[in-house]
């Protein structure tokens, strides 16, 4: 790997860590509270809210300034975010604007991959990068959970996270959110030094209408794509059950299990534990032209899903949700190393992430305010579990049959877009 990818690495690293220890933070701050369950379920689509609504304009933003450029911007942003949920404005609308700064950092991170490595590493490089984040995405969740616990909540009051200024923070998930400050601080000093690619800058669309239809143009393209479309549709599904699954693990652990948010967090790690495994071997053991075989193992992690429900027993628990966990990741890299690829072929770097973050969030969105209505409703997180199992594996069943649809009626044109695939591993 390029010496750049590392710095790509340590950016990425660091960002997630903060991201998903303040959704933890988030979660605390709710419940000190007092809202209702729903409010906390709701942050996981309002988290999602602005990679869907900028969709069209973040991927041309991306494509328009060099990529570590666009990062440092994307951090600031989250910085601000931080900043608003820690002098008092609500948390729901606080984590909108934080994932206002991840929708513009997502097509910056990935599609500099397409533009420094290799066709050939595209797998690879998804693979760490991906088993990176999910290690991030583990720490980060037991780091949140850690700030607001009984140990280090109190020490962090404690002391002065913010030298000379008056925070007025008198809670542990506000200091937590102090601290976290910083992480982004951290990640913004590595996008500085992130290296300045030979891909030529993309010029931004005249008006905010052209980039719409620019936008619509390039997601019709990716979705008319044989391969295209069944690589973004796998995805889709997997980011937006795995985007709810953060917090569903949190309500069914405390509806199992009786875990508080620091107890129910380190089984959101667990699940990511698996999923970091799986998508280090995948990225040892799969190809892009192989990577529709994993089709298969999206039915049963919907099963899996389903089999939560069974569960009240924490040794039971963690290797069962390593597992699925690792069916994930395993599922997920190749897949995504190949929508990446013919998104390459087929438009900038920058539209096409921008593409698949749409519809992903779009996803997460959906199933995430599915989920919040149905906690409003009244139904346990034992019923939304069964529910999101069923689409899950329903789903996944149907992309399988559309891929086989493919094979039968359109094989010369996906015979030929594999042997690309093949000739570029090379």
């Amino acid at each position: 790997m390029k010496k750049g990818f590392y710095t790509i690495m340590s950016a990425q690293f660091f960002s997630s860590l903060a991201d998903n220890a303040l959704f933890v933070a988030a979660v605390e701050l709710l419940i000190l509270s007092g809202t209702e369950e729903w409010q906390r379920a709701a942050l996981v689509p309002m988290f999602a809210l602005f990679y869907v609504v900028l969709a069209p304009f973040v991927g041309a933003f991306a494509d328009f300034l060099p990529k570590g450029k666009v990062m440092f911007v994307s951090n600031s942003i989250k910085v601000a975010g931080c900043l608003m949920m820690l002098f008092g404005t609500h948390p729901l609308m606080s984590f909108a604007i934080v994932g206002l700064g991840a929708a513009a950092y997502s097509p910056a991170k990935y599609g500099i991959l397409t533009e420094l490595l290799p066709p050939s590493q595209l797998v690879k490089a998804n693979g760490w990068i991906e088993g990176l984040t999910i290690g991030s995405i583990i720490l980060g969740v037991l780091l949140g959970g850690q700030l607001v616990g009984p140990v280090l909540g109190p020490w962090l009051l404690s002391i002065d996270l913010l030298p000379g200024v008056d925070t007025g923070i008198t809670t542990a998930p506000q200091a937590a959110i102090g601290a976290i400050i910083w992480l982004y601080a951290i990640a913004a000093i590595f996008n500085l030094f992130i290296p300045r690619t030979s891909a030529t800058l993309q010029p931004m669309p005249a008006s905010p209408l052209e980039m719409v239809r620019d936008f619509r143009t390039c997601n019709r393209r990716l979705w008319r794509d044989r391969l295209g479309q069944i690589s973004l549709s796998t995805t889709t599904l997997f980011w937006g059950v795995s985007g709810n699954l953060r917090y569903i693990v949190l309500a069914w652990a405390a509806a199992a299990l009786g875990y508080t948010t620091t107890q129910a967090s380190s089984l959101v790690g667990v699940v990511a534990v698996g999923t970091a495994v799986g998508a280090v071997v995948a990225s040892i053991y799969m190809r892009l032209d192989l990577a529709t075989r994993v089709i298969p193992l999206g039915i049963a992690m919907g099963v899996l899903v389903i089999g939560m429900n069974f569960i009240d027993n924490v040794w039971v628990a963690a290797p069962f949700l390593i597992l699925l966990g690792g069916l994930g990741g395993f599922l997920v890299v190749p897949m995504n190393a190949l929508l990446q690829h013919r998104g390459h072929n087929l438009m900038g770097a920058g539209r096409s992430i921008a593409v698949q973050n749409f519809n992903e969030q779009a996803c997460i969105l959906g199933l995430g305010g599915f989920y919040a209505a149905m906690t409003k409703l009244g139904l346990s997180a034992f019923g939304a579990i069964t529910a999101f199992g069923l689409v899950v594996a329903g789903t996944m069943w149907v992309i399988g049959r559309w891929h086989a649809h493919n094979l039968r009626h359109h094989a010369e044109e996906v015979e030929h877009l594999l042997e690309i695939a093949r000739s570029d591993r090379h």
